[in-house]
């Protein structure tokens, strides 16, 4: 007869061998001699040894992070693009059954969708319209992936590197932005300060007192700085009644 001891030996072993703990976020799939027949856990699960097998999966967000690919946007312009894809498993069995290594997969289905989306993008809207691009990349690779049990939670485009030709000549054209903005608004200042003294002219030529009142402001403005020298303009309209006086003398 087989020992007491021998067959509790093999009891135990059976038993940790039988006994697999899942945690919260990971789930199990069991295959039952070759059949699968659902997804398990989390906690503590019971397997028939030498029957049932388990292939874990996490259910956690995945940060994957897609490498630079060279594309060529429709104005014909080379560039490098860079993203990010956060997705999680939705469905542990069909990301098991339907694809093999779902990561591997997922990965080079965003290469092809990057250069795919962003070829046919120009360059400005590449870089001044990334939300329409994610939004975009996003749902196409979340339409792919849904029968693989896998959800795309966002996309996001991490880095855009241009060539160095083009970094000048977009240099260029921001300057170019800049002095013609600064030319416009030198304009227009012109054009208010223009304005501004039209309509001080026509008031000084109703009231002429009002230019001999600006007369003593500008004397008072120069006497309070701290000037050596001291310049006072004397406008003919001070000389206007002596001279009227003299020409009357005359007649």
């Amino acid at each position: 007869m087989v020992p007491i001891g021998v067959i509790l030996v093999l009891a135990i072993i059976l038993l940790l061998a039988s006994i697999r703990i899942l945690n919260e976020y990971e789930r199990g799939v069991i295959f039952r001699l070759g059949r699968c027949i659902g997804a398990k856990g989390p906690g503590l699960i019971i397997l028939i040894p030498g029957i049932d097998k388990m292939l874990k999966v996490s259910l956690r967000l995945v940060a994957l992070d897609v490498d630079p690919q060279d594309v060529i946007t429709r104005d014909n312009v080379s560039v490098k693009v860079n993203a990010v894809i956060y997705f999680r498993v939705v469905d542990t069995v069909k990301a098991t059954i339907e694809v093999e290594h779902y990561q591997y997969a997922m990965s080079q289905l965003a290469q092809t969708t990057i250069r795919s989306v962003c070829g046919q993008a120009e360059l400005d809207e590449l870089l001044s319209d990334r939300d329409k691009i994610n939004n975009q990349l996003q749902e196409i690779l979340d339409t792919h992936t849904d029968p693989w049990g896998i959800k795309v939670a966002n996309v996001e485009l991490k880095h855009i590197d241009l060539p160095n030709e083009m970094q000048r000549a977009m240099a260029k054209q921001a300057e170019a932005e800049r002095e013609r903005r600064a030319k416009v608004i030198n304009a227009e200042g012109e054009f208010q300060a223009a304005s501004r003294l039209a309509e001080a002219a026509v008031i000084i030529q109703e009231t002429p007192i009002a230019l001999q009142l600006r007369y003593l402001q500008t004397m008072r403005e120069m006497s309070a700085e701290n000037n050596s020298t001291t310049i006072f303009p004397l406008p003919i309209d001070l000389f206007t009644p002596l001279l009227k006086a003299m020409s009357k003398d005359k007649e």
